[in-house]
C-alpha cells in the first residue's frame, strides 16, 4: 500500500461521524488559510537587505510553509500535490489581498478564523468520541487538507 493511502486511512479513522466530518470540510481549510495569513505578518529578518528598501509582499513565512508543504504532498501523490498548489495558490492571493488591509486587520481576522476553526474542530471531535490524528503524529496537519482533497478527486474520477 502507498504512503499516501495508508495516511488518508490512518486519518479517516478518526473522522467517520457525519458531524465531525462536515465540522472538517468546514475548518480544516480555513485552519489552512488562517495559519498562512499569520505566517504571512510574520516579520523576516534580513529581507530588507537582501531584496533592498522596498520590501517583496511575496516573501514572507506564509509563502515559506506553502512552498515546504508543497515539498511534502509532491513525495506523497503528484496529482494531490497539484490540486493543493492550486488550492495554496488561491489562499496566497487571498492573503496577497488582505494584506492590503494593514497588517494589524490581516492578523486580527487570521486570528480570529485560526482560533474560530480550532474550537470547530475539537467541537467536532468531541462528538466523534476520538482524539485529532496529529496529537498522534503531527504530519496529520497536513494530511487533513489532503484527505478534503482526495474525496473531490475521487468524486470526479481523478486518480490520486
Amino acid at each position: 500500500m502507498r504512503k499516501i493511502d495508508q495516511l488518508l486511512l490512518e486519518y479517516g479513522k478518526s473522522h467517520r461521524h457525519p458531524t465531525n466530518k462536515l465540522v472538517h470540510w468546514i475548518c480544516v481549510p480555513l485552519i489552512m488559510f488562517s495559519l498562512i495569513g499569520l505566517l504571512w505578518n510574520l516579520p523576516i529578518e534580513g529581507v530588507k537587505f537582501i531584496l533592498g528598501q522596498a520590501r517583496n509582499p511575496w516573501v514572507n513565512w506564509g509563502v515559506f510553509f506553502l512552498i515546504l508543504a508543497s515539498l511534502y504532498y509532491i513525495r506523497l501523490s503528484l496529482s494531490l500535490f497539484f490540486g493543493m498548489l492550486l488550492l495554496s495558490l488561491g489562499m496566497a492571493f487571498g492573503h496577497f489581498a488582505l494584506h492590503t488591509l494593514g497588517t494589524s486587520s490581516h492578523v486580527y481576522l487570521s486570528l480570529g478564523i485560526f482560533v474560530a476553526a480550532w474550537i470547530g474542530q475539537f467541537i467536532g471531535h468531541n462528538i466523534e468520541g476520538k482524539k485529532p490524528s496529529f496529537l498522534k503524529d503531527l504530519q496529520f496537519l497536513l494530511i487533513g487538507p489532503a484527505w478534503l482533497l482526495h474525496f473531490l478527486f475521487k468524486k470526479i474520477g481523478i486518480p490520486y
